[in-house]
């Protein structure tokens, strides 16, 4: 499976874990597994809200299918708790989330 060549930076992703935080899954895998309309409900997912969280029910290889729902997705993956996956991809067009930048020494 391949990786994600645009990965965030730590600081990045630790400030998105935040902002998922609260929110409720968006979408949720049953014990049927990864499908295409789970990827097509993440992909829509994704664009309405740019940063989602999916709940995973009983994954026997949940870094696995983190790994594929954010490479299926174009997404970032920027945690996976217990079975809670954290994705994130920008808007094309209009992103609604600024990510924070380092100062510059």
């Amino acid at each position: 499976m391949q990786e994600l060549a645009n990965s965030l930076p730590g600081f990045q992703r630790k400030y998105l874990r935040g902002l998922a935080h609260p929110m409720k899954p968006a979408v949720m895998v049953g014990s049927a597994g990864l499908s295409e309309a789970v990827h097509a409900a993440v992909d829509a997912a994704l664009n309405d809200h740019e940063l989602i969280v999916v709940k995973l029910h009983q994954p026997t290889e949940k870094k696995a299918m983190a790994r594929d729902l954010a490479v299926r997705g174009n997404a970032e993956l920027c945690g996976l708790v217990g079975h809670t996956v954290i994705l994130y991809r920008a808007h094309p067009v209009k992103p609604k989330i600024e990510l924070p930048a380092r100062a510059s020494s």
